[in-house]
């Protein structure tokens, strides 16, 4: 996997900007994610060849997309820490929150930021909608990234609290996302957002292509959002 992935950092012209150590660390972090996959549901990607691509390499292609040196960043619905713990390991000075609702993931997280020895990085179990409302949380980061399989109208209300005025939400989106974005529009405006531009890019050593969709903040989220789960699912924006 380390080969693989200091080639892909390569093509995506990351290399001179990420630490020396960034694609070991990246391959120990697969190495662990593929390990503790036999005994939990981590990820659907089994090969590493495939780990290396699909996950590494998709998410240090976020690195093209904005500056995250000294900055601040929540990556909602983390799973197995994708595209946080990436970010944070090819960006040392990146502090990053990984929000996930399943605690079991929240300590094997923890337990993977201690091997790689990283600092500023900590896994917080907890709803979205829940930990938005948070003092210290809400309207605070400079970044939100968000990788789940859902809608932009839920990854909105979801992430978009978060992130201060001027910050960005993050949406790693398929290249088919015309539609879910126009869909979208009235919940990125209500939750203070503007779309500020659309980044397609392809993912080193394969033909396909993502899509990462920047939405800025420009104004804090409204009093009462995001809603409860079950409206946001029921009525979304």
């Amino acid at each position: 996997m380390k080969d693989i992935i200091s080639a892909g950092l390569e093509e995506l012209g990351l290399s001179p900007a990420v630490p020396p150590e960034a694609a070991g660390q990246l391959d120990l972090y697969g190495r662990l994610l593929l390990e503790k996959n036999q005994v939990m549901n981590l990820t659907a990607i089994r090969e590493p060849e495939q780990v290396a691509r699909l996950h590494m390499l998709d998410c240090a292609a976020l690195l093209n997309c904005a500056q995250f040196e000294g900055k601040t960043l929540i990556d909602v619905g983390t799973g197995a820490g994708f595209p946080g713990l990436p970010l944070k390991i090819l960006v040392p000075s990146l502090e990053v929150t990984l929000l996930d609702s399943l605690n079991k993931r929240v300590d094997w997280l923890n337990e993977v930021s201690g091997a790689l020895g990283l600092t500023g990085v900590r896994a917080i179990h907890g709803r979205a909608e829940e930990q938005a409302q948070v003092k210290g949380f809400r309207d605070s980061f400079d970044f939100a990234t968000a990788r789940a399989v859902a809608d932009l109208r839920l990854l909105a209300e979801l992430c978009l609290p978060f992130v201060k005025v001027g910050g960005l939400f993050l949406a790693m989106k398929s290249v088919e996302s015309d539609g879910e974005l126009e869909h979208a529009a009235r919940a990125v405006k209500m939750m203070g957002g503007r779309v500020r531009d659309q980044l397609d890019y392809t993912i080193p050593g394969s033909q396909i292509t993502h899509r990462v969709i920047l939405i800025e903040k420009v104004a804090p989220t409204l009093k009462g959002y995001p809603r409860r789960w079950a409206k946001i699912q029921k009525e979304p924006l």
